[in-house]
């Protein structure tokens, strides 16, 4: 299969279900399928919408070539008239969603697919692949930009995870406030800003740490950042001021006891005139170590593993369900599981987010019908595809803008990093 194609990116069973539904002549019923979330995942207060862009992108590929038509021949996965219909399989409905970098609480309604259930059903892994994801990273990421509490973060996770996963990582942390990433892809298919200066291995490769020092600063200037925690800290800081003069653009620290350290870094560098060589700090820090961090003087935070792991929480708990479908008569109706454990609400829905003097108050879920509200309450659900094509083009510059929009809605409570119930009630009218 080829990286460029994404239709076999999902489970056995949706083609299985599909072919039952082609025989006994219930495929084409109009149907429509809900993405949501029962709860907000890890105790938190809120959650991000992200992915959604590159959802659409790879529903633009999600086709059968001959040679996975053929696989899925010859591995007996479905029969021949399904095959069949496979090869012509494009998607023709209809998509609504919540706008990428927007905010969900339980029970939004994240994406609506309006389509045949043949049509509809095949896309359920693929959308929760991408969209857990993704939303799952954006929500840590919003997290740990608001604990930074102004300071830049940098995203430098790409060791610690999928190969493919760390572009979509470092995607969803600048949606949501991160200025750079150490990954060049996604810089390359993104537009992501990349920022990067040297690891230990560059420091132990020089047959002293000043050789190393004077090295980088020829090649890059004197704005680089000095990485100084190889050996000992508080000689390299001497032998980085004097190797790139009182200009020094900043140093990194990674290991240690950070808090401790950037006091007794900044009065040495101040001690030295390097005033404004700024100090930032990595080595796995999460949300609540960079808040740990608000009263040192730091000015960067680098995060890794936590971030693209996201933060313990590495799903949204999002899933994929038929809300409505047609009768024999072509009306719709609505259809939703019994279970108790797993209670979903039936019906196309419709979602309006609460405000109050700018402030987001309720997620009023409407089944049926819009809910009723004034010019000051803001609807949520937009246009994502029409009759199969794709009607939007949102760019990350436009999400990271609506992200921020949406976290200055939020009461102030939502911003706390303990564990605690969603930010605001959702109602289902």
């Amino acid at each position: 299969m080829g990286d460029d194609r994404t239709a076999l990116l999902t489970d056995r069973y949706e083609l299985t279900m599909l072919q039952a539904a082609l025989a006994d002549g219930t495929a084409h019923r109009r149907s429509v399928f809900e993405l949501f979330s029962r709860r907000l995942t890890g105790g938190r207060r809120y959650g991000v919408v992200a992915g959604t862009e590159r959802l659409l992108d790879a529903l633009e590929r999600f086709r059968f070539a001959e040679d996975d038509l053929a696989w899925l021949q010859d591995a007996q996965v479905v029969d021949g008239p399904t095959i069949d219909w496979l090869a012509n399989y494009r998607f023709g409905g209809d998509i609504w969603g919540y706008a990428e970098g927007d905010l969900y609480f339980p029970q939004s309604p994240v994406l609506i697919v309006e389509s045949s259930f043949a049509e509809g059903v095949l896309l359920e892994t693929l959308a929760l692949s991408i969209l857990n994801h993704d939303s799952a990273i954006a929500s840590a990421g919003a997290r740990m930009v608001t604990a930074a509490g102004g300071r830049p973060c940098i995203e430098m996770g790409s060791r610690r995870t999928h190969e493919e996963s760390a572009v979509a990582a470092a995607r969803a942390a600048h949606l949501v406030g991160f200025e750079a990433s150490s990954n060049l892809a996604a810089g390359q298919r993104h537009g992501v800003p990349t920022t990067g200066t040297s690891a230990h291995s560059f420091t132990l490769l020089h047959d002293s740490e000043r050789d190393a020092f004077s090295a980088q600063v020829q090649s890059l200037g004197t704005g680089t950042t000095l990485l100084v925690d190889t050996y000992d800290i508080t000689e390299a800081i001497r032998t980085a001021v004097d190797v790139a003069g009182p200009d020094l653009g900043a140093v990194r620290i990674d290991s240690g006891d950070l808090v401790s350290l950037a006091h007794r870094v900044r009065a040495q560098l101040d001690d030295l005139g390097a005033r404004r060589t700024r100090i930032v700090v990595t080595s796995d820090l999460d949300e609540h170590a960079i808040a740990a961090l608000a009263a040192a003087p730091v000015d960067g935070y680098g995060v890794g593993t936590s971030l693209v792991t996201g933060s313990g929480v590495p799903t949204s708990g999002f899933v994929y369900k038929l809300v409505a479908r047609a009768d024999e008569a072509g009306e719709m109706i609505s259809v939703q599981k019994a279970s108790t454990a797993k209670v979903s609400v039936g019906g196309r829905k419709f979602a309006v987010r609460r405000l109050t003097g700018g402030v987001a108050e309720a997620e009023m879920v409407g089944v049926g019908s819009i809910p009723s509200h004034d010019g000051t309450d803001r609807e949520l659900l937009v246009p994502l595809v029409r009759g199969g094509d794709r009607v939007t083009g949102s760019d990350l510059v436009g999400a990271r803008e609506r992200h921020r929009a949406a976290m200055a809605e939020l009461p102030a409570a939502a911003t706390q990093l303990s564990a605690g119930g969603p930010a605001i009630e959702t109602v289902i009218a």
